[in-house]
């Protein structure tokens, strides 16, 4: 119907913490695993979120090794089934007190664990835009925007002691456009990209550097 679109990025802004507990370190073959807070319902962590996150780290200067949640879930059947499987960082604790699981952990060579919580939201949105066909055409008019709020958090585990090493949040705010002059352009912002990115280099940072 629309002859054209350009897609334009929108504003974003980020911030990130950190609170060290410990020293870490990585050497050798010795990997990290990503979970992200899996309650089955709809304050699930994305999936699509992890995923990017895992990219970020295992790529660039200082890769990483990662082994796959799947992976890491799989071997420690049935402590990750849905009925069982822990749906916070503080219910990590109480896992890892179970007999046999570290065993089952020292096996697999993971050091660190990175518990993902977190979530996009929009927290406001306005505006007025709509798009017609008629005799001489069609096109689009109006602006409208809608505003995103990212803000995960990353609580680390180094499974060699069965102890939190740390925290790290990244929050990114972002401000999407949506203006329609005949041909709609979009300005998108992508608050959870940043945050995954942010977050990821954070985390990187904080396990190679002790």
């Amino acid at each position: 119907m629309l002859a054209a679109t350009l897609v334009l990025g929108g504003c974003v802004s980020s911030r990130i913490e950190e609170s060290r507990q410990a020293s870490t370190g990585m050497i050798g073959d010795e990997a990290l695993v990503i979970l992200g807070r899996a309650s089955y319902n709809e304050h699930e962590t994305k999936e699509s979120f992890t995923d990017c996150m895992a990219q970020a780290l295992s790529r660039g200067a200082q890769p990483l090794r990662l082994i796959p949640a799947k992976q890491f879930q799989d071997e420690l059947y049935p402590w990750f089934e849905p009925r069982t499987a822990p749906a916070s960082a503080k219910e990590l604790g109480k896992l890892f007190a179970q007999p046999g699981v570290r065993d089952q952990i020292e096996s697999s060579n993971v050091r660190y664990l990175a518990w993902i919580d977190g979530d996009t939201i929009t927290t406001d949105k306005g505006g007025s835009f709509s798009c017609t066909v008629g005799t001489f055409g069609a096109g689009c008019f109006g602006v409208s925007f809608w505003e995103q709020d990212a803000s995960y958090e990353a609580a680390v585990w180094d499974l060699q002691n069965l102890t939190t090493a740390g925290e790290l949040s990244a929050d990114a705010n972002g401000t999407s456009f949506l203006a329609g002059l005949v041909v709609p352009i979009p300005m998108i912002a992508r608050p959870g990209n940043a945050a995954c990115k942010a977050l990821a280099r954070q985390l990187k940072e904080f396990l190679v550097e002790s």
